[in-house]
């Protein structure tokens, strides 16, 4: 437009067509045109404006026309990305409060969870600690079976991810408080498969954390459980491994726990089983070792806490398992010390807490040992009198627990013992009417399971006092069959455990017995000499009077009196006075007189008031009696 200026018209650069707008006629117009020149320069147009300009001119558009729809444009575009970016945002923020509720939710739920596995967890450890000792102190099997089901139901439940280390603890001891309810009701394969589980969920714990000492003390109980289950089913082997590997993990974490109290009692207990193996194997001096070892951790638990009765009970078996082995090498004293000390405890204990069972078992277990104990020194009434309160115990128990094997066998066990000593005291119907309750309840475990070594001796030993009854009633040949049927309960067993100190007296007992009723001279001096020979191979123990008496009874009936009387000194001496020998030197006509001293020395232990054994002195020896 420099033709609008004066004297600058040379200078225009655009013919007037493109200047004026055209007419309706088509001839040029006074009203001005947008020029259609445009200048890209940013200090110019710009790249925007210019595009603007040359889209105008092509389109026949006014620029400020086209340059306000461009601004519409646009403005509708800011519009629309600012209502995307104003949804997005509503949508994420949305989203975000959603999330934020939805992980607030999620944690309660899982807080609510964990709140509700801890509570479970907590219920399940309540039944499978306080509720359980508290039921197997009341005998109550039944119960206790329905609450370890109820355990290992909810075990099952949790899903593989819910599975934690403390889930694990709790179902191997669910596991082992199932498998003790199984071996109590008599099921010994039961209670092993039991044991064994337990003891593979164990040793899993134990090896990922050799450190802790709980874990370790609970896998050595795992080691021990399935131990005992292999004894009772007569598997020495088995069982001395068993109790090896128990010892070997407690002996290694003990290394790293010191003064720990609980894997203390584990050793102890250990300790113990693995005496009994060792007295079974005929070697009690090793076994000796052990319960000696047993004994002074004992000592010190009980020094360490008074109060903690299992420390206490574990205590008087400790004293228990020593007066067994005194017994064995002939010291009458120190063994009825040892029991004194240990039905000290266990009474204390019964006393303290009369509802349970458990020690009242203990207790009743020791009064039995104490009283025949005391009849082997000729005290026949005391011990007449001790079994019988054993067996009223026994029956009290048996009310309580019907299905409570233990109680059942060793309710046959003291009727067995009561009965002989009846016999021997001269009530014959009464020793009658005791062994015929004895093998009306072992008829019935026997056949429950068979397997179970304990109650085949158990009821060899009934079918022999049986037998002898029946001797002493003038039937001889009843006597002869029912002796027979207890050897060979006995000889399959002996033949097993050929240096079990019980199965070689009941053995030897019912051989000489069986040759008082043999029909011919010929075979009952057959029968005599082959039970002093078998006496004559017992490896350890030689001085045990109970096998010292069976060598009497078996020189005298074959007439080897100048043998005997070496014996009976030597039977004399250590103060044994079992009516039974006392019977068969009368009918010998040998005298035997009474040892004052060391009837003296036992009086003096009984009068003890002590939960550790008096200490014992050498019985008094006196002039040779006079056979």
């Amino acid at each position: 437009n420099a033709s609008d200026l004066p004297g600058r018209e040379a200078e225009e650069c655009f013919a007037p067509a493109l200047r004026f707008e055209l007419d309706a006629t088509g001839r040029l117009a006074t009203q001005r045109a947008e020029p259609i020149a445009a200048d890209a320069r940013p200090d110019k147009d710009g790249k925007a404006n210019a595009k603007l300009k040359l889209i105008a001119g092509m389109l026949d558009v006014g620029f400020d026309v086209l340059k306000q729809r461009e601004l519409r444009r646009r403005a509708r575009r800011m519009t629309m990305v600012a209502a995307l970016a104003v949804t997005v945002m509503t949508v994420t923020t949305t989203l975000a409060v959603l999330a934020i509720v939805s992980r607030h939710a999620a944690v309660e739920a899982s807080q609510a969870a964990q709140r509700r596995q801890k509570q479970a967890e907590a219920l399940v450890g309540f039944m499978l600690g306080d509720l359980n000792d508290k039921l197997a102190q009341a005998a109550r099997l039944d119960i206790m079976q329905s609450v370890d089901d109820k355990a290992m139901a909810y075990f099952q439940s949790l899903p593989a991810t819910d599975v934690t280390d403390e889930t694990l603890e709790q179902r191997a001891k669910a596991l082992e408080k199932i498998g003790s309810v199984r071996l109590d009701q008599g099921n010994l394969s039961g209670a092993m498969e039991s044991y064994r589980a337990a003891l593979q969920l164990s040793g899993r714990l134990a090896e990922e954390a050799p450190g802790d000492a709980a874990r370790q003390v609970a896998h050595a109980r795992s080691w021990s459980f399935v131990g005992m289950t292999d004894w009772y089913q007569g598997k020495l082997d088995a069982a001395w491994r068993d109790f090896e590997s128990a010892q070997n993990v407690l002996q290694q974490a003990q290394a790293r726990a010191g003064n720990d109290l609980s894997l203390k009692f584990e050793l102890l207990n250990v300790n113990s089983n693995i005496g009994h193996v060792l007295e079974a194997r005929g070697q009690p001096a090793a076994a000796a070792s052990a319960y000696r070892n047993a004994l002074a951790l004992g000592r010190g638990l009980v020094a360490a806490n008074p109060v903690n009765t299992d420390w206490s009970a574990a205590l008087g078996i400790a004293h228990n398992n020593l007066g067994k082995l005194a017994l064995q090498r002939g010291d009458l004293a120190e063994a009825i010390a040892e029991y004194h000390a240990d039905d000290a405890i266990e009474t204390r204990l019964a006393a303290a807490d009369p509802k349970n069972n458990d020690q009242r078992e203990n207790m009743l277990r020791v009064r039995a040992i104490l009283g025949r104990t005391l009849a082997l020194t000729g005290d026949v009434d005391a011990g007449i009198r001790d079994l019988q309160q054993a067996v009223d115990i026994a029956a009290q128990l048996i009310a309580i627990a019907p299905t409570q094997t233990g109680f059942q066998a060793k309710s046959a066990l003291y009727l067995v013992q009561l009965s002989r000593l009846k016999r021997l005291h001269g009530d014959l119907p009464a020793a009658r009417t005791l062994a015929a309750q004895a093998l009306a309840i072992l008829s019935r475990l026997t056949r429950q399971d068979p397997a179970n070594v304990t109650w085949q001796q158990i009821d060899a030993a009934a079918r022999s006092e049986q037998a002898a009854q029946s001797f002493a009633g003038g039937q001889s040949a009843a006597a002869q069959a029912q002796v027979q049927v207890a050897m060979n309960i006995l000889q399959p067993l002996l033949a097993k455990e050929p240096d079990d100190r019980g199965l070689v007296l009941d053995t030897l007992s019912a051989k000489l017995l069986l040759a008082d009723t043999a029909s011919d001279a010929a075979a009952t001096r057959r029968l005599r000499e082959e039970a002093w020979e078998a006496s004559q191979s017992v490896k350890d123990g030689k001085d045990d009077p109970r096998l010292l008496a069976l060598q009497v009874e078996a020189l005298l009936g074959l007439q080897k009196n100048a043998e005997a009387r070496l014996l009976i000194e030597r039977l004399w001496n250590a103060g044994y006075r079992d009516p039974a020998l006392l019977a068969i030197l009368r009918r010998a006509r040998v005298d035997y007189p009474e040892n004052p001293a060391f009837a003296t020395r036992i009086a003096q232990i009984m009068q003890v008031d002590a939960s550790t054994p008096a200490p014992v002195t050498a019985a008094v020896r006196t002039p040779h009696p006079k056979p």
